[in-house]
C-alpha cells in the first residue's frame, strides 16, 4: 500500500471513529446538499421560464437578477464572515450578534427607504423607466435577504444544521410554488373562469413581474421562520467593535465585488452594448438561459468546494499533504472533463431541456462549462494562499480578472454579442487559473502532473472538435460516433490511471 493510500485510510478512520469529526462531516453533507439541493431545484425555473417567456422577456429576468447578485454583495459588506470570525474568538457572542444584526438592519432598511424615494429615477437608469415597482420589490427582497444572512451564519456557529437546512429547502419550494400558482395555475383558472375570485389577487399584465414577486413572498416567509433567531439577539450595539469588523470585512467586500463582475457583469452591460436594432434583450435572455445549462459543472465544483476545504484545512502539513493535493487536482479535472463531454457529445438530449426559441444559444455552451472548469481549478489552486495566509494575493488575482472581464466585455460584446460575453468569462478564468498556478509554486510548491493533466485537456479537446465534424449529421449517426468518442476518453483514462485505479480498488477490498 502506498504512503498516500495509507494517509487517506488512517484519515477516514479518524472521522468515522472520532466523534468530533463525525459531526463536523456530517453537518458539512448537510450544508452541501440543502445548498447543492436548493440550487438544483432553482434551476428548475430557468427550463420552466423557457417554456412560458420569449427570450426578450427572459432577459428581464437575467439582467436584473445579475444586478441584484452584485448588491446582495455591496449591501452585505462583508458581515457575515466577520460575525463567523469575531464571534467565534470573542467571550461575548451575543454582543457580535446584536451588533451584526443591528448594523445590516439599519443599513437595509436605509436602501429600501432611499430605494422606495428614488424608484422613478432608478427605473429610468437602468431602462425599466415603466415599471418602477420592480425597484420597491427588488429593494425589499435585498433587504430582508442581507438582513438574514446574520441569523443564518448563527445557526451555522450554533451548530443547527438542520434548521439551516430546513428554512433553506422551505424558501426554495416556497419560491418555486408561487411561480407556478403565478405563472401557470392563476392564468388557467382565469381563463376558464373570468370572474374566479383569482381575479382578485391576480392580473396578466403583471406577466414576469411575478417571478419578482414570488420571490418576495418567499423572501418575506424565510425571515419569519428566522424570528426566533433575530429575537435571541440582546440589541446591545458595539460601536468599537463594529469599526474592526467593517475593517476586517472589507477585503471580503472587494473580493465579493470582483467576483461578481466575473460572473454577473456582462448580463447587466450587454443591453447598454449591444445596438437596439439588434435586440438586446433577446440577446440577454438567450445568453442567461444557455448560461445555465452549466449547472451541472457547477453543482460539481459547489460539491467539491464544500468537501475540499475542510479536507484540505485537515491535512495542512503533514508529510505527504503536496502529493495527495496534486492526485486530488488531478482526478477533479478528469471528472471535470467528463462532464464537458458528456454534455457536449449529447447536447442534442441536453437542449431538449429548454425551448426551441432559446437554441441559437447553444454555441456558448462549450466555452461557459470550460470557464466553470477553470474556475473550479482555480480554487483548488487557491489552497496555496489560504495555507500561507497569503489572502492578499486572492484579492489581487480577483481584481486582475475583473479588469479583463470588463476589457474583454466592452471589446467584445459590440461586435460578438453575448457570444463576446462567454468569450470573456473563459479568458478571465484561465488567466486567474494560470497566475494562481505560478504563484502557488513559488509559495506552496505542489507536483501536480502537469504532463498528465494537459494529456487529458488535449484528448478532450480532440474529441470536442472530431465531434463538432459529425454536428450536421442524423441523430442516428453522430450518437453512437460521440458514444465512441467518449468511451475513448474513458478508456485513455483508465490506461494511463489503471495502476492506481486497480491499487485503489483493492485497498478498498481488504479494508
Amino acid at each position: 500500500m502506498s504512503d498516500t493510500l495509507q494517509m487517506n485510510f488512517i484519515f477516514v478512520i479518524n472521522i468515522t471513529n472520532v466523534s468530533t469529526y463525525k459531526k463536523l462531516a456530517g453537518d458539512t453533507v448537510i450544508y452541501g446538499m440543502s445548498s447543492i439541493i436548493g440550487r438544483f431545484l432553482n434551476w428548475w425555473l430557468v427550463p420552466y421560464y423557457s417554456f412560458i417567456f420569449a427570450p426578450e422577456t427572459y432577459g428581464v429576468v437575467t439582467n436584473l437578477y445579475a444586478m441584484v447578485a452584485f448588491l446582495l454583495v455591496l449591501l452585505a459588506y462583508g458581515m457575515e464572515t466577520s460575525y463567523f470570525r469575531y464571534a467565534s474568538r470573542s467571550e461575548n457572542k451575543e454582543t457580535v450578534y446584536s451588533t451584526s444584526i443591528i448594523s445590516l438592519f439599519i443599513t437595509s432598511v436605509t436602501f429600501v427607504l432611499l430605494a422606495g424615494i428614488f424608484r422613478h429615477e432608478i427605473a429610468n437608469a437602468i431602462q425599466y423607466p415603466n415599471h418602477p415597482e420592480y425597484i420597491v420589490w427588488f429593494a425589499v427582497i435585498l433587504g430582508i435577504d442581507v438582513f438574514s444572512n446574520i441569523p443564518f451564519a448563527r445557526l451555522r456557529l450554533k451548530n443547527k444544521p438542520l434548521r439551516f437546512a430546513f428554512i433553506k429547502i422551505i424558501n426554495i419550494s416556497f419560491n418555486i410554488g408561487f411561480n407556478i400558482f403565478f405563472l401557470t395555475i392563476c392564468p388557467r383558472l382565469i381563463e376558464h373562469n373570468p370572474e374566479s375570485i383569482i381575479k382578485h389577487i391576480y392580473s396578466p399584465e403583471i406577466g414576469v413581474g411575478y417571478v419578482f414577486i414570488s420571490n418576495l413572498l418567499t423572501s418575506v416567509i424565510t425571515l419569519v421562520m428566522l424570528f426566533p433567531e433575530i429575537f435571541q439577539a440582546n440589541f446591545r450595539f458595539d460601536i468599537k467593535l463594529l469599526r474592526q469588523m467593517l475593517s476586517y470585512g472589507f477585503p471580503i467586500l472587494i473580493v465579493g465585488l470582483a467576483g461578481m463582475v466575473n460572473q454577473n457583469i456582462d448580463k447587466i452591460i450587454m443591453p447598454y452594448l449591444i445596438p437596439d436594432a439588434q435586440n438586446p434583450m433577446h440577446q440577454v435572455g438567450i445568453y442567461g438561459a444557455n448560461y445555465k445549462l452549466a449547472v451541472i459543472m457547477n453543482m460539481f465544483i459547489q460539491a467539491f468546494r464544500y468537501a475540499f476545504e475542510p479536507f484540505f484545512f485537515s491535512r495542512a502539513n503533514t508529510k505527504d499533504d503536496s502529493v495527495v493535493y496534486a492526485t486530488v487536482m488531478k482526478y477533479f479535472v478528469i471528472a471535470g472533463l467528463l462532464i464537458f463531454l458528456g454534455m457536449i457529445l449529447y447536447i442534442d438530449f441536453v437542449k431538449i431541456i429548454i425551448d426551441e426559441q432559446y437554441h441559437e444559444g447553444l454555441k456558448v455552451v462549450p466555452l461557459v462549462l470550460m470557464a466553470n472548469l477553470f474556475f473550479g481549478i482555480y480554487f483548488a489552486l487557491s489552497l496555496w494562499y489560504k495555507l500561507t495566509d497569503k489572502t492578499r494575493y486572492g484579492a489581487y488575482i480577483a481584481v486582475t480578472g475583473a479588469i479583463i472581464t470588463l476589457i474583454l466585455n466592452f471589446l467584445l460584446i459590440p461586435v460578438l454579442g453575448y457570444t463576446g460575453s462567454a468569450i470573456a468569462g473563459f479568458v478571465c478564468f484561465l488567466v486567474m487559473m494560470v497566475i494562481s498556478y505560478f504563484y502557488g509554486q513559488k509559495y506552496y510548491p505542489i507536483p501536480y502532473n502537469l504532463k498528465r493533466i494537459g494529456t487529458y485537456f488535449i484528448a478532450a479537446a480532440v474529441i470536442y472538435i472530431l465531434s463538432s465534424l459529425f454536428s450536421n449529421q442524423a441523430a442516428y449517426i453522430k450518437i453512437p460516433v460521440n458514444t465512441i468518442l467518449l468511451a475513448g476518453f474513458v478508456y485513455t483514462i483508465f490506461y494511463l490511471e489503471k495502476a492506481e485505479l486497480k491499487s485503489m480498488f483493492k485497498f478498498s477490498k481488504n479494508k
